[in-house]
């Protein structure tokens, strides 16, 4: 599965001259816990979490962001997105495409993957997803995939 069908988008965004208090606002008020800053030609250039808000001194989003941003394409595979979260203790990267944003992908989205259970009617293969596969990864039947309930405590 690739990271455009588990990224959120349009992604909320700020500037690097967007004041704290502002920026405080957006993200009580969508109720996101971090934000990509964008320079004036819209490029990434850093990420304003609460952590930061809470962490940092500064009046705006450009003297209180995290600069270091990892950052994935829309065809990056969701395992590989699921392991940049893990190991290097991030909750969130933006997704880029001809290095303009695109999308946002948080752990909360490759969670959600846990939810759904598919299994194929031809082999039994089991498969976790929003969304069934167009073809089973065992015996590559297509479209041949029934929801199964997840295990309470799964």
């Amino acid at each position: 599965m690739k990271v455009k069908e588990i990224m959120t988008a349009p992604v909320v965004t700020v500037t690097e001259d967007t004041a704290v208090s502002a920026v405080a606002a957006v993200l009580h008020g969508r109720r996101i816990s971090a934000v990509p800053v964008l320079d004036a030609a819209g490029a990434v250039v850093g990420l304003v979490s609460e952590y930061d808000l809470l962490a940092r001194t500064g009046g705006t989003a450009g003297q209180v962001m995290t600069r270091a941003v990892v950052s994935v394409t829309e065809d990056t595979d969701v395992e590989d997105v699921r392991h940049l979260l893990v190991e290097r203790r991030i909750r969130r990267v933006p997704v880029l495409a001809g290095g303009r944003l695109v999308g946002i992908v948080s752990r909360s989205d490759v969670v959600a993957l846990l939810t759904s259970e598919w299994a194929c009617q031809v082999c039994g293969e089991t498969v976790r997803g929003e969304h069934p596969p167009a073809h089973c990864p065992k015996c590559h039947a297509a479209e041949r995939f029934t929801a199964q309930e997840a295990p309470p405590g799964s």
